[in-house]
């Protein structure tokens, strides 16, 4: 018999946009020969199944149902394409653990920490995983620009501590812009992360769980025709992302070697995509997606088919691993 699957996008985020695109590509890349699919819409004010024909029917929330018409409709696994908040930080696998429901993401907790840029790279320094120098601002916390400066350096990158796709990060080149960098970032969160900038050859590294093994993806290398790698490198086609990446194979090695040793770290599940740049001849760690982009143009779909791996597969093997995580 036929599995339903929720493919749950859009989001409370500025990555709501990019969300619709993902899951919008999963619903149209799934066999509906073998999974009878459903588009769910994740927003604040409402959580709708959206048909064929754009009509909405919400999503009764205390056991993540759907009534069409006279049938109720019930799903066997949530296939999560939700980039940000609440699909990449822990309240929706929190959720979907209290009802029992099956999904493609990782778990609450490495959700909740990963999506947490400062906490995350603090739990892995301890495993010896390489990093940028930092410095932690709140939210109404004074401004030290002096003590930022000598921690850093410059430039540097101020992030928004807990946003994806490049929203809310500026490269700072002078000191009286740090408090412009700083107000851009906190229009996304109110906690903001100050990076020393890493000159070197920047990696994107995709890992999955794959027929219930750890399988890192072939490596991509990121050349940004902008000044970084931002949104309009990311998604309007201001970038090259070379698969596999032009490095020898003993930095392919180094870096394969810690990706998969931090998605083992982390108890991760499902898919990661984590973003390295090299300095003094090692990789460093900037930060880890658990959901990140997948339309065929995105980079771990990419690597995947490169990999000898269709998306058909790529998406099924997610789907079918979910639902043997339940006991």
């Amino acid at each position: 018999m036929k599995k339903n699957i929720a493919i749950i996008m859009g989001g409370y985020s500025s990555e709501y946009k990019i969300s619709l695109q993902s899951g919008q590509f999963v619903y149209d890349t799934l066999d509906k020969d073998k999974y009878h699919t459903y588009r769910i819409h994740i927003f604040k004010h409402k959580w709708v199944f959206v048909n064929e024909l754009n009509e909405e029917f919400p999503v009764d929330k205390n056991d993540f149902s759907v009534r069409v018409n006279e049938t109720t409709i019930k799903f066997d696994c949530v296939f999560n394409a939700i980039h940000g908040s609440p699909g990449e930080d822990g309240y929706m696998q929190g959720y979907f653990n209290l009802i029992n429901m099956p999904h493609t993401s990782c778990g609450m907790y490495q959700a909740a920490l990963t999506f947490n840029k400062r906490d995350c790279l603090s739990a892995l320094k301890p495993y010896g995983i390489k990093t940028a120098e930092s410095f932690f601002v709140n939210l109404g916390d004074p401004i030290d620009e002096d003590a930022i400066v000598k921690k850093v350096g410059l430039p540097c990158f101020v992030k928004a501590n807990r946003a994806g796709s490049s929203f809310g990060i500026s490269k700072v080149y002078k000191k009286e812009d740090l408090k412009k960098a700083l107000d851009v970032a906190f229009k996304e969160d109110d906690e903001v992360l100050i990076e020393s900038f890493l000159d070197g050859t920047e990696i994107s590294v995709g890992v999955i769980n794959y027929k219930g093994e750890t399988l890192v993806l072939p490596l991509t290398e990121i050349v940004s025709d902008n000044d970084f790698f931002d949104y309009k490198a990311k998604y309007l086609g201001e970038s090259q992302e070379i698969t596999p990446a032009r490095i020898d194979e003993s930095q392919a090695e180094q870096v394969r070697s810690v990706a998969k040793k931090v998605y083992d770290v982390l108890q991760l599940s499902g898919f990661s995509r984590s973003e390295y740049i090299f300095k003094d001849g090692e990789p460093h760690l900037l930060e880890i997606n658990t959901i990140p982009g997948l339309t065929s143009a995105s980079i771990l779909p990419q690597q995947a088919a490169e990999a000898g791996i269709s998306m058909i597969d790529l998406f099924e093997n997610a789907i079918e691993a979910s639902l043997k995580s339940l006991p």
